[in-house]
């Protein structure tokens, strides 16, 4: 009784998503993958090239995320991005203001996103404090990687070693692949931003082609390639 409490539940958080960024990728070794932009089942522009991480997917951690047929899971440092279903929370970028309707951070100087897992602001953005974290990513960073970017909601509950400091974000070159985000063209990805509405619920569905058949089930109106 309780597995089918959780199941109806959960379905109606996805019914409640009227935006989603879909991601797919052709298997969960490859680097490279398709995103398609979906608003109240209809697709939304066009669909673009993106690059994932350099070794792959592997399953994250979100209670949105169903059983997908995947035995790889997300680790720190593992260089995948993460599989699964993911809220899309906030933007962030290097102007002071930009055009989006979601919550904005501006990447200052001192802000940071944590990667050390024994840290009590693992996978936190948060500015520098006065005792560092043994390993943090800088938000401002010398290149324009993350002139603009989305918050991914991955491992909000901090488990230790599940991944952390997941975005979508601009791209290094077109065939570089990420450590475990996944980054696209920044006209691309401004789009995409000046798209979201967080009234709309979005989220990041993120798949290899196996499992898009999970996908189809729970979202059987999205007009899926």
């Amino acid at each position: 009784m309780l597995k089918s409490f959780l199941i109806i539940i959960n379905f109606h958080i996805f019914a409640f998503a009227s935006q989603i960024v879909l991601v797919v990728a052709d298997n969960t070794n490859t680097n490279k993958a398709k995103l398609q932009c979906f608003e109240d089942n209809k697709k939304v522009g066009k669909t673009i090239d993106v690059n994932i991480g350099k070794n792959g997917l592997g399953l994250g951690v979100s209670k949105l995320t169903p059983n997908f047929d995947i035995k790889i899971y997300k680790r720190e440092g593992d260089k995948k991005a993460p599989l699964g279903i993911f809220k899309l929370t906030r933007v962030f970028g290097y102007e002071k203001n930009i055009k989006t309707n979601m919550p904005y951070i501006q990447a200052s100087k001192d802000l940071i996103c944590v990667d050390d897992s024994d840290s009590k602001d693992y996978n936190r953005i948060i500015k520098m404090p006065s005792i560092k974290p043994k390993s943090f990513e800088i938000m401002r960073r010398d290149d324009d990687q993350y002139k603009l970017g989305i918050v991914v909601d991955h491992n909000k509950k901090q488990i230790k070693q599940a991944g952390s400091c997941i975005f979508l974000h601009v791209q290094k070159t077109q065939d570089s692949p990420t450590a475990g985000c996944t980054s696209m063209k920044y006209e691309d990805l401004k789009k995409i931003v000046e798209w979201l509405d967080p009234k709309k619920d979005p989220m990041l569905i993120q798949v290899d082609e196996k499992n898009l058949d999970n996908i189809k089930k729970l979202y059987p109106e999205l007009p899926l390639d």
